[in-house]
């Protein structure tokens, strides 16, 4: 085999172990802290009904679960991103109170312009 073909397989073959890989194993477990030390008082700290969507029983198991884990579980995206947040400032020791916080409130008011500036709604020209 000649050296470029080898480097070239080489260069592949870990570009697609590193696709495959569970990054969240890699990272460390951190120790519970205050009242937290399951994770469903975790989840139920960070709000969002969390802890309804995500059953995870061990310490350990819970801070190795990733993105696609929680996808396989059938939680949805925007939940399995902010419980994927979550755990990352819990790992970083931040306080949950500074950073658990309620989901933003639909917009009433749509689109641009002096009717928007003037705060009235603008409804659907849809035949209701």
């Amino acid at each position: 085999m000649s050296f470029s073909l080898q480097t070239s397989i080489r260069r592949v073959t870990q570009t697609f172990v590193r696709s495959i890989q569970n990054k969240a194993a890699l990272r460390p477990v951190p120790l519970p802290q205050g009242d937290i030390t399951t994770p469903q008082a975790f989840l139920s700290a960070i709000g969002r009904s969390a802890d309804t969507k995500v059953t995870i029983d061990s310490w350990d198991a819970f801070w190795h679960t990733s993105g696609y884990d929680l996808k396989k579980a059938g939680v949805a995206v925007k939940d399995r991103r902010y419980v994927l947040w979550c755990m990352e400032k819990y790992r970083q020791k931040i306080p949950l109170e500074d950073f658990a916080h309620e989901p933003r409130p639909r917009k009433k008011i749509r689109g641009r312009g002096p009717r928007i500036q003037q705060g009235k709604l603008i409804r659907s020209r849809r035949p209701r």
